[in-house]
């Protein structure tokens, strides 16, 4: 998780609007700490002025509808389209933020929340049940392993958690096909015509992360789980990173500055394009 031997700066903006955005600063301040060679600004993000300083940005979670209908008071909700989906800046979502991102949301009535969208993926929202069935789990997660070695488990933190429960094909219109099905939201389309370099095709979702799911933690009776059957719980689409559970209740900044080294590579390879 070392930096690159690059001095710069970089402005990372939190959305805070709502939810565990102290938190999720906090931990960003502890992550910079892997990257010495780069300087790093942290911003809460309550304004469209206050994100347009931004090259990164962080959606917390909370309550998904709660968060984008103050969005949409707050004239934010364009801008954040504009600035994961035109811009492609980098950005990250955990929990709610997730929910947001993606370009499809179910177990919500139509017109009952805006998404910014930005993953091709169509999310379960509230997947693992009430607050109260909260849990903890172990996970695998090869993207924090150093070169050669394994990753230490990641202890995750699911409450009121969604997944990602299919992944769509990659596009840079509206998922039309999601708006068929009912109790669906899907976020409006951002295309070319809107400002989005053709030349730069959306790429593929992956999947970075799953948990078992409930069906295959049964399916063995010797206690052991078929991971090939878990729910996926962290996915990247580009420039576009989201997480089911919340990284910044842990106390473990592992995750945090992975991506803000993601961050870097990212922003310094459009510099010097």
């Amino acid at each position: 998780m070392g930096s690159l031997g690059i001095s710069t700066t970089f402005t990372v903006g939190v959305l805070a609007l709502q939810g565990a955005f102290n938190e999720h600063t906090q931990l960003l301040r502890s992550a910079a700490k892997f990257h010495p060679a780069t300087q790093f600004t942290f911003l809460e993000v309550r304004t469209a002025a206050q994100l347009a300083t931004c090259d990164a940005l962080v959606i917390p979670g909370g309550e998904s509808t709660t968060i984008s209908l103050i969005a949409e008071r707050c004239n934010l909700l364009e801008p954040l389209r504009e600035f994961v989906k035109v811009q492609r800046k980098p950005t990250w979502g955990t929990c709610a933020g997730l929910i947001l991102l993606a370009e499809s949301a179910n177990r919500t009535k139509a017109g009952g929340q805006e998404l910014i969208g930005g993953l091709d993926v169509r999310v379960n929202r509230n997947h693992f049940g009430r607050q109260t069935e909260s849990f903890q789990a172990d996970l695998d997660l090869g993207f924090l392993a150093a070169e050669g070695g394994k990753a230490v488990p990641f202890r995750a933190i699911f409450i009121r958690a969604p997944i990602v429960e299919t992944l769509l094909k990659a596009s840079d219109g509206a998922q039309e096909d999601e708006a068929q099905k009912p109790e669906t939201v899907i976020a409006p389309s951002k295309d070319v015509a809107e400002g989005i370099d053709p030349s730069i095709k959306r790429a593929p979702v992956e999947v970075l992360g799953t948990v078992p799911g409930r069906s295959a933690a049964t399916k063995r009776q010797d206690g052991t789980t078929d991971n090939e059957a878990g729910d996926i719980v962290a996915v990247r689409q580009g420039n576009v990173f989201g997480t089911s559970f919340h990284p910044e209740l842990t106390g473990d900044a592992r995750i945090h500055a992975w991506w803000l080294g993601e961050v870097v590579k990212t922003m310094e390879a459009r510099k010097s394009s």
